[in-house]
């Protein structure tokens, strides 16, 4: 696993094994997962979209702790998957990385807690999964605009962003600052040693 620009944030680049059948490759694997983030991914929910190009989903994140980490990867398709740094205090904040996720490369992300997560469909019928380590807690699920200017989040041009009801009402990242939704940074590190240490989390 290589660390992205964002502290938190990582992508996987594994060997793929095509044949005459079709192909293979390890899309998690525990031990390098433990020995890039310092501690085992723990899954609770697993979730999978089904998306038309210009599909937006996000900028989705939730209250840590406990937070919501994602393992993330695209089977069919493809999708720009954007990493948001929402917390406040970061070196990064406000910074975001991007990976193309498809059914080629077969690459994935990870997302520790507290990072913002969207992506892009840039193909029809682009199919994400994704691992989750809390499950859907409605009350502590949150969002930023997508297409906010503060963000500056570069989306590939030429195609138009389709968002869902509740993406297109989400609040600014200046919005979402003054109401005190985001999560701190030193609470999201704090969180994070917990994990390595292997104590609780919530």
């Amino acid at each position: 696993m290589r660390p992205l620009g964002i502290e938190g944030a990582w992508v996987l680049e594994p060997k793929v094994f095509p044949d005459e059948r079709g192909s293979f490759h390890e899309w998690y694997r525990g031990r390098e997962f433990r020995e890039a983030t310092g501690y085992d991914l723990s899954l609770a929910q697993a979730n999978c979209s089904v998306s038309r190009r210009g599909v937006v989903r996000g900028v989705h994140f939730s209250d840590v702790p406990p937070g919501q980490a994602k393992y993330v990867t695209c089977v069919r398709g493809a999708v720009l998957d954007v990493a948001i740094d929402l917390r406040v205090g970061s070196p990064t904040f406000r910074q975001w990385d991007a990976v193309r996720l498809d059914d080629d490369t077969r690459h994935a992300v990870f997302l520790a807690e507290g990072l913002g997560h969207a992506f892009m469909a840039l193909t029809d019928d682009a199919t994400v999964v994704y691992l989750c380590s809390t499950g859907y807690a409605p009350e502590r699920e949150h969002g930023v605009h997508p297409l906010d200017a503060d963000l500056g989040i570069e989306w590939p041009r030429g195609i138009e962003p389709v968002l869902s009801p509740k993406d297109a009402e989400a609040p600014s990242l200046a919005q979402a600052l003054e109401a005190g939704l985001l999560p701190e940074y030193e609470t999201c590190r704090a969180h994070y040693e917990r994990l390595r240490a292997g104590g609780p989390t919530g």
